[in-house]
């Protein structure tokens, strides 16, 4: 027999099979590109547990069938593994959720998974591929992955990587006039912070009979922020210098709509705890029935039937406002929602209401209108099925705020009083960001939560002194709340000038606590806190790289 002493070569070198102790085989290229993704911070790590189930893989099997049945195990463990650590809602929330998506249309589907798979990410797995099948012939990857995994899991405390403390465009720390507090405990922090909030009320004092009737409109606007109108370079609209008072960093406190109705119809308390909002709460605290007993008659105008996610139910039940919305038989229809379901022309809408509410001359009106024109999802009457939401969000925005500015138009050629107040809902996230893709609101970031708020006053005579007054303080609800009941106590329409700085002085201001139900966002001293579901509490800074923009405290 021919003796030879040639090597073998590399490919003549058997690679041992995924169940064999020594090697994690094909797995090394699941870790591998976890850790890729991780460096290009598209998703966090655990490294603890990545390191059981690698371990776990490596634990020697004599028997066939353990060894088989260990693969098959490990494929839903390796994709639930990846679910826990990519920045997704947590898993409950997820299946929570699972009758709202089951009502999307196929069209919206495709759309948000196009957003979910990042051209990028994909490139720099290919990546991966390829260096994995240049190198795996030739190094032993198990060791690195193991090492890699080890020394991450000792030097890494928390499951998501520390973020650094937000700042300004320019690098410089920033803070929004909420003391600096140090380390303190984000539990003990909200602790005391819910028990403050629970003490804070406003009173609204009942109109005279002789004094001059004035409707008092709330207009309720989904997905819009500041975020967003800057991504539009809509920021400047003429709309936003016709308000008396604007509001600059107003927390809605939500990124979902039936919260963030359930906090508006709540407004005259302090915030409340997410899961307290579907608890009864003091009478006093709902804000209809607040000015309902001043001396104004509730109603409700919407642009769409109120069906997804039980919207309309929502407000008469948690938020304590009993009225039916105005009829829409006959109104125009602007757009269809992701669900088919039609939504109708704001200015159609809101004039339709004008020709409805009779002699304004002798009568109060608290009105809630709420539009969801600019909601993810939503495709334009005449669009192709397979038009892009986010690529129409533009055209759908300057319309509502043309909208918006007409109708304000409308009332003073009418003649009639009015103080108007526009609070939007929440973000649409047109943007994104390292942890949410274009339109994900799971996380209540301050790109989604701080929305512009403005208030003007409407009527005959009725002149401002001075410009529109900016109020820079972190606010939130009570201080619209605190403003409507300062311009009920000392009308503006009993005065021959006002001055929007005597209404907007001293609001009560509310440090920024955004939540959802698994997810909250609490901003201390300089700092954004965030937790999911059970996790840790763990640095989150919003930053829009793509767009140059840092979004900071």
């Amino acid at each position: 027999m021919p003796v030879t002493d040639q090597n073998p070569t590399p490919s003549e070198i058997r690679r041992p099979p995924l169940d064999v102790i020594s090697d994690l085989g094909g797995w090394n290229l699941y870790f591998l590109g976890k850790f890729a993704l991780y460096w290009k911070e598209l998703i966090g790590l655990h490294p603890l547990e990545n390191l059981a189930f690698a371990l776990l893989l490596l634990v020697p099997l004599k028997s066939p069938k353990l060894q088989r049945g260990r693969a098959i195990a490990a494929w839903p463990a390796a994709i639930a593994l990846l679910y826990y650590d990519s920045w997704l809602p947590p898993l409950s929330r997820a299946l929570s959720q699972a009758n709202v998506v089951a009502n999307f249309s196929l069209t919206y589907l495709l759309e948000l998974g196009g957003r979910f798979v990042s051209i990028s990410a994909v490139s720099l797995l290919v990546v991966v591929v390829v260096i994995y099948l240049l190198l795996e012939k030739w190094l032993r990857l198990t060791a690195f992955v193991l090492v890699a995994l080890i020394t991450m899991s000792v030097g890494t405390p928390s499951s998501t990587p520390a973020q650094p403390h937000p700042t300004t465009a320019d690098g410089t720390a920033t803070s929004t006039g909420i003391a600096s507090v140090g380390n303190v405990d984000p539990e003990q922090y909200l602790r005391k912070f819910f028990t403050d909030e629970a003490k804070r009320t406003v009173a609204f004092k009942p109109v005279a009979a002789t004094d001059t009737p004035f409707d008092v409109i709330f207009m309720h606007i989904c997905s819009l922020s500041w975020d967003d109108l800057r991504a539009m370079e809509l920021d400047g609209h003429p709309l936003f210098r016709r308000f008396d008072i604007l509001l600059t960093r107003f927390n809605s406190a939500a990124s979902y709509s039936g919260p963030a109705a359930i906090r508006l119809q709540r407004a005259a308390c302090g915030q409340q705890a997410h899961d307290d909002l579907y608890n009864p709460i003091r009478a006093n605290c709902y804000l209809m029935e607040s000015l309902n007993q001043a001396g104004f008659k509730p109603a409700m105008v919407l642009n769409h039937d109120g069906h997804f996610d039980d919207f309309l139910k929502t407000i008469q039940t948690q938020g304590g406002m009993r009225e039916a919305p105005m009829p829409l038989e006959g109104a125009k229809i602007a757009m269809y929602s992701f669900d088919g379901s039609p939504i109708y022309d704001d200015m159609d809408v809101l004039r339709r209401w004008m020709a409805s509410r009779g002699d304004a001359s002798k009568s109060r009106a608290a009105v809630y209108y709420n539009s969801i024109s600019l909601h993810d999802g939503n495709r334009l009457v005449g669009a192709p099925r397979t038009e892009n939401s986010m690529d129409t969000y533009r055209t759908r925005l300057k319309k509502l705020l043309d909208d918006i500015d007409g109708f304000l138009t409308d009332i003073e050629k009418s003649g009639r009083r009015a103080v108007v107040a526009i609070i939007p809902e929440h973000g649409a996230a047109v943007r994104g960001d390292k942890m949410q893709f274009a339109g994900l609101r799971e996380i209540p970031s301050p790109a989604i939560t701080l929305v512009p708020v403005g208030i003007k006053v409407i009527g005959p005579q009725s002149l401002r002194e001075g410009d529109t007054v900016r109020v820079n303080d972190p606010t939130s609800y009570l201080a619209l709340s605190e403003i409507i009941a300062r311009l009920i106590a000392r009308s503006p329409f009993e005065l021959p000038v006002f001055s929007p700085a005597d209404y907007s002085r001293d609001l009560p201001t509310t440090p920024f606590v955004a939540h959802n139900a698994e997810t909250l966002i609490v901003g201390i001293g300089d700092r954004y806190r965030l937790k999911q579901g059970n996790g840790a509490w763990a640095d989150y800074q919003v930053v829009n790289e793509s767009q140059g923009v840092r979004y900071a405290r």
